[in-house]
């Protein structure tokens, strides 16, 4: 087997894991009694992006080479996945918070740092083998997305979205690739190099704050970062909700809400291959605000509509999501790397993960948490002749709320981010 298809089944793995439950987990949350507290469990994965990716970036660097910490970090995040799962499908309705919140916890730490190591170890061994990491590690890449599709749609289709059994089958996806781990080439360790732990953590790149466009523009990566993972914690509930309703109980989008979702992952998979052409066309600053006004539109088009005759808006949401999550993400790293001196070109990537994926991603969860709270509440709602928890309220008001924020966002960035289009620059970038 070529290595170009063994990092692609690394890669299809390593994201089915995570498929497996990120946009079903709060589905399940809701009837297990933790409602109220999904925000906080989707905050812990940027609560542990924090610092874990760093940790053991610095072993997979110093001590253990990084394909065998890679396969011992996914057995240990699937131990405790699966332990959460089982004591889930025993707890039935009556779940302790803090017995299940720590089993997450503890997976969820252990699998955040493995996305940046399966990345470090396809790039390794891609070098051992000659191929150049540009041009090889993109069509490797995209398979990670179609492996968190082909979860997504597992997860509905077995219907395991309501039911903890959505982590016991990530927990087996992590053991075969924990195990799949040991067996590709070695990645060597670093023992020349030794950075202080200052260095190794990224915090030099702080120093990038004293220039004002940078610290405008890693201040905007935070607030931006707010909405990354809003829909991927209430989208599913809110889609559900509808379930309530005669009028929309046997819709497909309510019967198959992941499905439904999943066209997100899909139009993220293509415009991904739109961004060289609009960076060219239109620079950064552009692209950037494409992105922060897709997130209104993301938002904006949940408040209106529904899975009856307006799930054509719903599938319109899920179609700019590819432009509001990939044009900022991709477009902020490649800005970045241009405007960062090569010394700690690496350490200002890490910062910006930081600021985005970490504390803006957090704090994101955290208050979409707080406004759900405030309008819809969990409620058992007779569905035919079963009765079924559902998240009900004003969702409407919900989804206008959260468009608002990234529409105010947007306009600020677009009156304070001073930064001109080079066009013959931007194409030389991308020759």
């Amino acid at each position: 087997m070529s290595i170009k298809i063994r990092l692609t089944v690394m890669n299809f793995l390593q994201f089915a894991i995570w498929g497996a439950y990120l946009t079903s987990m709060s589905r399940y949350l809701g009837p297990a009694g933790l409602g109220g507290s999904i925000g906080l469990f989707y905050s812990v994965q940027g609560i542990v992006s924090l610092f874990m990716p760093a940790l053991l970036g610095i072993i997979a660097d110093r001590w253990v080479q990084a394909q065998k910490l890679l396969g011992i970090s996914h057995c240990l995040a699937a131990l405790f996945m699966a332990a959460a799962g089982i004591y889930g499908l025993q707890a039935g309705t009556n779940v302790s918070f803090s017995i299940f919140f720590t089993l997450y916890t503890l997976s969820v730490a252990f699998y955040m740092p493995t996305i940046a190591l399966s990345n470090s170890v396809a790039y390794n061994i891609l070098t051992q083998y000659g191929y150049d990491t540009v041009k090889s590690f993109p069509p490797i890449r995209v398979f990670g997305t179609i492996g968190f599709i082909c979860s997504m749609w597992i997860t509905d289709l077995l219907g395991f979205q309501t039911s903890s059994m959505q982590f016991v089958f990530s927990a087996c996806l992590g053991i075969v690739l924990g195990i799949y781990a040991f067996s590709l080439p070695q990645c060597k360790t670093n023992d020349v190099e030794k950075k202080t732990m200052v260095e190794a953590l990224g915090l030099n790149a702080f120093r990038l704050f004293k220039q004002k466009k940078m610290a405008i523009f890693f201040i905007f990566s935070m607030l931006l970062g707010v909405s990354l993972q809003i829909t991927n914690g209430f989208a599913n509930p809110f889609i559900a909700s509808f379930e309530a309703s005669p009028e929309f109980v046997h819709t497909f989008g309510v019967q198959h809400s992941n499905m439904l979702i999943s066209l997100s992952q899909i139009s993220e998979t293509l415009c991904i291959l739109l961004i060289p052409f609009f960076l060219k066309r239109f620079g950064i600053k552009t692209v950037m605000l494409m992105s922060m006004f897709a997130w209104v539109f993301r938002f904006g088009l949940f408040g209106v509509g529904n899975p009856g005759s307006g799930v054509w808006l719903l599938i319109l949401s899920m179609i700019v999501y590819g432009i509001a999550f990939d044009f900022f993400n991709i477009s902020g790293s490649l800005f970045v790397d241009k405007e960062t001196d090569p010394s700690i070109r690496s350490s200002a990537q890490g910062l910006f993960m930081l600021m985005t994926n970490g504390i803006g991603a957090t704090v994101g969860t955290l208050s979409a948490q707080w406004v759900v709270n405030r309008f819809c509440s969990w409620q058992n709602v007779m569905v035919g002749t079963e009765t079924k928890s559902l998240l009900i309220g004003d969702w409407t008001s919900v989804w206008f709320i959260f468009a608002g924020y990234a529409l105010i966002v947007g306009i600020l960035f677009a009156i304070l981010f001073k930064y001109k289009h080079n066009y013959n620059e931007v194409a030389e970038t991308n020759r």
